[in-house]
């Protein structure tokens, strides 16, 4: 926000009376008002020449000499928005009235009545209004360079002293600020109900129905683009058809916050001109495959969960066919959410063009995981029913994952039984729902222990994560899933490059290399390493039956048998206290001086060791991000002598040997 802003304009955008059509009958119409590099928009009212909108703008005034343009628009799905018409908005008269300084005047007093003239676009007399304390402007514009229109606004100055000071500054900054703190990597995040200490809310249905908003703009805009640069994109699912609006599904884990939260997410895509459907509880890999698996193939997704994280917590996952967002285009979208919020504050439309329509995806994604089972699996005996014979436990820790028992699993055979917390409960009152879990771990090996099943399954809220538990009650999670799911994948393709994220370890490493395959590590992230979990149970189960079908009578967890297991280890975390906007950096800089005592020899025994296949350079791992020559982030190993004498701020500390090297 510029130093010397003088003040805030507020312009209600009112209705338009007898715009020009622009489609077949009628016109989409929206307004966008425009002062120097400032740009606001309206939402758009489908199919309505004389639209009513009752949208407030607010826009930053640095100079009064300024000219403010409002120009109102035609909304089109796959060409260029036509222009309906622009105007004027002169704020002469109405800076004369306030510099009156005038008080206490009787409610609706009339200050001055400015007349239309050449030199201004009003269509009627416009007066200057006293009204709950203040002075408020209403304007009849008459559009130009269209051949009818007009445009019914009201304007209002606030906070109007002489020179702005700094801490007034701060608060609008600071409006702003609350919608970029939401961002998570390619996530949002925040805290939406109150009851944690020291936190307040602020993951608000005004803050979700801004970012919805700017998502479904995006999303928009997108497709058009597309459109444009290939005429051939419907017939290879990259468009939407071209009698269709855009269409974004959301779908949501079972949190409290859910129901109020996709309110506000239907109001802010209405407000883009998008068609919302609602696919009620849902899972994350669910979402995007609901942007690609037939009749549905929306042209966007929104996940509304926060994960693991505690019931007071929520967030959006955003996927278009092409995946999940990248972290800069989630700052692109959250930026312009910002403005948004700061515009509104606290408002939230209650006025949507489309009411959202509820589709059941679940179950047709539930169908399509049976269909993958079935022809993988290709039972000789009894096809449709492969399971059979086989016992399973799902805990799926009270989220969105206990569809997986009956609408999968058990359509296909399978004993659940003995399976923990299918219930969906958005206060998850048994057990932090994450496969990294000890509880949820301890339960699950509890019940296929005491059940003799064959194997568990452990799902986090919104299924994206998993872990299992093999017939012997041993847990597989972590190192342990992926060394499990590389062991499956390098039998079915040998040589393949693995990836992870960078918090893996080395004994992982080396059991990649024994079975032939190579270790790629890169960026933490659900976007930068994709990890399906309800996918990753199917890939596990069929490999399960495959086993007993070629007569092994060893569980799965005989896949990683030759996987080092440390004697010791503990995982330390770096608290890093800085403002948002530096806490990469510092992190940068704290890993690169811990590198640099390393290399200079000042902590005695550590060396520095290579990191991985791919993205490394000088043993730190480098990230594109659509440029090579940005690194996005660092990552070392360090080899040290036996024995940890000193316990130094670094991500992870292994110990495999108890004279050798710890790593």
């Amino acid at each position: 926000m510029e130093k010397n802003m003088l003040g805030l304009l507020r312009i209600r955008v009112k209705k338009g009376l007898n715009l020009a059509v622009r489609d077949t009958l009628s016109s989409d119409p929206y307004v966008v008002v425009t002062m120097g590099n400032q740009k606001l928009k309206t939402r758009v009212v489908k199919n309505n020449c004389n639209p009513e909108w009752n949208d407030e703008l607010t826009l930053s005034v640095t100079c009064l000499d300024t000219p403010i343009t409002l120009t109102v628009y035609d909304k089109d799905t796959f060409t260029g928005d036509d222009r309906m018409g622009d105007a004027d908005i002169d704020l002469k008269p109405y800076i004369e009235c306030l510099k009156m300084g005038l008080k206490n005047l009787p409610e609706g007093c009339v200050v001055k009545r400015v007349q239309p003239t050449k030199q201004n676009c009003l269509s009627d007399e416009s007066p200057c209004v006293w009204e709950a304390g203040k002075i408020v402007q209403d304007m009849c514009l008459r559009l130009r360079n269209v051949e009818c229109g007009e445009i019914f606004v009201q304007i209002q100055w606030i906070d109007i002293p002489a020179k702005l000071n700094d801490n007034e500054v701060v608060v609008v900054d600071e409006e702003m600020d609350k919608i970029r703190r939401l961002q998570n990597g390619s996530d949002v995040r925040g805290v939406a109900l109150e009851g944690e200490k020291g936190r307040a809310v602020d993951l608000t249905p005004a803050a979700v129905e801004a970012i919805s908003e700017s998502f479904g703009e995006w999303v928009v805009a997108g497709l058009k683009q597309s459109s444009n640069s290939n005429s051939n994109s419907n017939s290879n699912g990259n468009s939407n058809s071209s009698d269709e609006v855009v269409k974004v599904s959301l779908g949501k884990d079972p949190r409290v916050t859910g129901p109020l939260l996709s309110g506000a997410v239907f109001a802010g895509l209405s407000r883009a001109g998008c068609a919302a459907f609602d696919m009620g509880l849902a899972t994350t890999p669910a979402c995007f495959m609901s942007t690609v698996l037939l009749p549905f193939s929306f042209d966007a997704s929104i996940m509304m969960t926060a994960s693991h994280l505690p019931y007071t917590r929520n967030g959006l996952k955003f996927f278009t066919k092409k995946g999940g967002l990248s972290s800069p285009q989630v700052e692109e979208i959250c930026e312009k959410a910002a403005l948004k919020y700061a515009n509104r504050l606290t408002k939230v439309s209650t006025m949507l063009t489309y009411r959202p329509k509820s589709v059941n995806f679940m179950s047709a994604y539930a169908t399509h995981l049976r269909e993958i089972i079935k022809q993988r699996i290709n039972h000789p005996l009894h096809y449709d029913t492969p399971l059979q014979g086989f016992q399973i436990i799902v805990n799926a820790g009270n989220g969105s994952g206990g569809f997986f028992t009956w609408d999968v699993l058990d359509k296909l055979g399978a004993d659940t039984f003995g399976s923990l917390h299918l219930n969906p409960d958005g206060m998850f009152p048994n057990h932090i729902p994450n496969p990294e879990d000890k509880i949820a771990m301890a339960m699950t090996r509890a019940a296929v222990l005491n059940n003799t099943a064959d194997l568990g399954i452990v799902f986090d809220t919104d299924v994206d994560r998993s872990g299992v538990v093999d017939n012997k009650g041993n847990p597989i999670n972590g190192d342990k899933l992926i060394a499990l799911m590389s062991a499956i994948v390098l039998r079915e393709h040998p040589g393949t490059t693995i990836v992870t994220d960078a918090r893996t370890s080395m004994a992982l490493t080396r059991f990649i290399t024994a079975k032939g395959g190579h270790h790629c590590l890169y960026r933490v992230g659900y976007r930068n390493v994709i990890d399906k979990g309800a996918y990753m149970v199917v890939k596990i189960i069929i490999e399960m039956v495959r086993m007993k079908l070629e007569g092994s009578e060893e569980g799965i967890g005989s896949l990683i048998k030759d996987l080092e297991e440390p004697l010791e280890s503990i995982e330390l975390r770096m608290n890093i206290i800085s403002q948002p906007k530096d806490a990469k950096a510092k992190g940068i800089e704290a890993i690169e001086t811990f590198r640099q005592f390393i290399e200079e020899g000042k902590l005695e025994g550590w060396e520095l060791d290579a990191c991985g296949d791919c993205w490394v350079s000088e043993g730190c791992l480098v990230d594109s991000n659509d440029d090579p020559a940005a690194i996005d982030a660092h990552m070392y190993r360090f080899l040290m002598a036996s024995g940890i004498h000193k316990v130094v701020d670094i991500s992870q500390i292994e110990k495999y040997e108890k004279n050798g090297q710890v790593n």
